[in-house]
């Protein structure tokens, strides 16, 4: 009967997954809110709550966890990122304090302290890769010149998720500052070494690795992976941290078959992670962190776009093309999830879960729109200032801001300034 039940109920979430993701890829944004409100609706407190296959869903997040992970160090080559990292290091510190700031203090004047302002600082600072990818290519400004920033920003969050785990997960488990040193040296160490070997023998890792049967290469990469992010965990480094390493160390033609692989994995398991977090929030608890959730959104959306707009400036992108890439960093997802997962499983702050998920909400669903409609809005608000500055001055009016915005929105789509 126990066996009966949890089909039945893992069955229904999967169903609704599929629906859900098609309903959302029918209207073209990101399925990962509705993830998390079928999440809401499945938990305790919800409208149906789950009860058999609850602790198989957590697995499936665990492992949906580690292929986010894992899919995110497939998209770089360890060459890339050393580059970057030379080059745009500067962006990535603007990127860290501007953004992450905002959680550290919002999390203090709470009150809930020093551990909850870390892993709120780390909710608000990183974007969500996957959400802004998607939105980039539906908006096809792949070739853009503003394209190149963003990514590297990206890039930098993500290398900053290998140091900064580590640092969540030895405060979340309450050690003291030699054995979270001591995590954090082996962490930064294990992330040095895999870059030397990526870079000097990634040839002969993925040779190894590699096999034209795609049978053969999903169960090596995939059991790879597992291992890895487990004995990372072991060592109290974080199993995600491990998975990203696994990641970059592969590259070339096993980096790409794995991609296509463990894609369909990926997005399974993942949507399974995101239902996971929110049967975990009850959703009478979001209402009263609604005020909270959204003027942290307001002020975080505003810093993300200043990143974008400082740092494409100092990449000589032309201004349409700053406001673009501002615009294009808002949105928040799985990687804010994923940090504020760790806290509520280590119990810190009640809230904390609650707050999480409505800024994700807020963000994901906003963060497509500030893509597309960023640089229209500052054209119209450009455009009203000088009409007033001419108007004033008795020159003879500029065009309206209807006008400007209209030319300038024109050239958005495939613009290479």
């Amino acid at each position: 009967m126990h066996s009966a039940v949890f089909l039945i109920e893992f069955g229904a979430i999967i169903l609704a997954l599929g629906l859900l993701g098609r309903f959302a890829g029918r209207f073209q944004f990101s399925p990962i809110p509705l993830y998390l409100l079928a999440g809401l609706a499945f938990g305790e407190g919800g409208l149906l709550p789950l009860g058999a296959s609850e602790e198989f869903v957590a697995i499936g997040a665990e492992i949906g966890v580690i292929l986010l992970l894992l899919m995110l160090g497939l998209e770089y080559t360890a060459t890339d990122l050393v580059s970057n990292l030379k080059t745009q290091y500067p962006a990535g510190l603007v990127d860290c304090t501007l953004n992450a700031v905002p959680g550290a203090v919002a999390a203090l004047l709470m009150g809930w302290g020093p551990v909850a302002a870390v892993v709120l600082a780390g909710v608000t600072w990183i974007s969500s890769s996957g959400v802004i990818a998607k939105v980039l290519g539906d908006l096809g400004r792949l070739g853009n010149r503003e394209t190149p920033v963003i990514l590297s920003i990206l890039v930098l969050e993500d290398l900053a998720m290998a140091v900064y785990l580590p640092i969540i997960t030895a405060l979340l488990a309450g050690v003291g500052w030699a054995a979270g040193s001591l995590t954090l040296a082996i962490a930064l160490g294990a992330a040095g070494l895999v870059l030397f070997l990526a870079v000097r023998y990634g040839r002969v890792i993925s040779r190894f690795v590699s096999s034209d049967d795609p049978e053969k290469l999903l169960l090596v990469v995939l059991g790879l992976t597992i291992l890895v992010a487990g004995i990372a965990q072991q060592l109290q480094v974080s199993a995600a941290v491990g998975a990203f390493l696994v990641g970059i160390a592969l590259s070339g033609e096993v980096a790409e078959g794995a991609h296509t692989l463990l894609a369909p994995l990926r997005d399974l398991f993942a949507a399974v992670f995101f239902v996971f977090f929110g049967l975990h929030t009850d959703p009478a608890s979001i209402p009263p962190v609604l005020l909270p959730a959204l003027a942290l959104a307001v002020v975080t959306a505003l810093t993300k776009i200043a990143t974008g707009y400082w740092a494409a400036r100092r990449a000589g992108v032309s201004v349409k093309g700053r406001w673009r890439a501002g615009g294009a960093l808002v949105a928040r997802g799985e990687f804010s999830i994923v940090i504020a997962g760790l806290a509520v499983a280590a119990g810190i702050e009640p809230s904390l879960g609650p707050l999480a998920t409505a800024y994700v909400l807020i963000l994901v669903i906003v963060g497509p729109l500030t893509a597309r409609y960023t640089q229209p809005v500052a054209a119209l608000v450009g455009g009203l200032l000088a009409r007033r500055r001419e108007t004033a001055a008795g020159a003879t009016p500029l065009p309206g801001p209807r006008e400007a915005v209209e030319s300038l929105d024109g050239q958005d789509v495939g613009d290479r300034s």
